[in-house]
């Protein structure tokens, strides 16, 4: 073999080396987009049979004894976004937010007492993941002027959440739900391949507060 077929059979090598990755990339874009398809044709159709069903919504506490009422999801919104990938036009996000309000009536007043920092970082954690309006005041001592307890007030209303991010250069989807049972934040990812209607069955359900297998 001459020198150039051999450099010939190298550099052929070395674009089939550097090949290789850039054919997984694509792959995995193109199989993460019919995935982000499915996902978005989905919870698109979900948010609108469920705002006509307005289903109960999940048991809520701010600090784990003091229950708020019966509660209704409302409002279902869904939202798309698009980004540039390597010159191509991708899916960047696909979300839902929705309402929980009392299931009768209007959103009503509630307080709770706390005075010891992990109870305090669990309430105060709970507030900010359900997006619940609140006021923070502090009980002292009459005289001694020392602090007691803070005091939460509140409005029996909050937001609950879908946000699925696909990542397209290694085809997962994650998914990143709030409050869909109690005030907490649930993050977990899916390979691109699973993406089936039988597995967003079980994220219907779980956002419903039904028995599910997504979590």
């Amino acid at each position: 073999m001459s020198f150039l077929n051999q450099l010939k059979t190298q550099a052929q090598a070395l674009q089939t080396a550097q090949g290789g990755p850039q054919a997984n990339v694509q792959s995995n874009t193109a199989q993460t987009e019919l995935a982000c398809k499915t996902i978005a044709l989905y919870i698109n159709d979900l948010a609108q049979q469920l705002n006509v069903i307005a289903p109960a919504g999940p048991r809520l506490s701010v600090d784990g004894k003091t229950p708020w009422p019966a509660m209704k999801l409302l409002e279902f919104r869904y939202d798309a976004r698009k980004k540039m990938l390597r010159n191509t036009e991708v899916v960047d996000y696909i979300a839902m937010g929705w309402r929980i309000l009392p299931a009768i009536g209007k959103p009503v007043g509630g307080a709770v007492e706390v005075n010891f920092p992990p109870e305090l970082e669990r309430v105060q954690s709970r507030l900010a993941a359900g997006n619940v309006q609140h006021e923070r005041k502090e009980i002292r001592h009459p005289e001694k002027n020392t602090l007691l307890a803070l005091r939460f007030e509140y409005l029996t209303e909050a937001r609950g959440s879908l946000l699925v991010t696909p990542a397209h250069d290694n085809a997962q989807i994650a998914f990143r739900i709030g409050n869909a049972n109690g005030f907490e934040v649930v993050n977990t990812s899916y390979p691109a391949s699973a993406i089936r209607s039988e597995l967003l069955d079980e994220l219907a359900k779980y956002i419903v507060v039904q028995p599910s297998r997504f979590v």
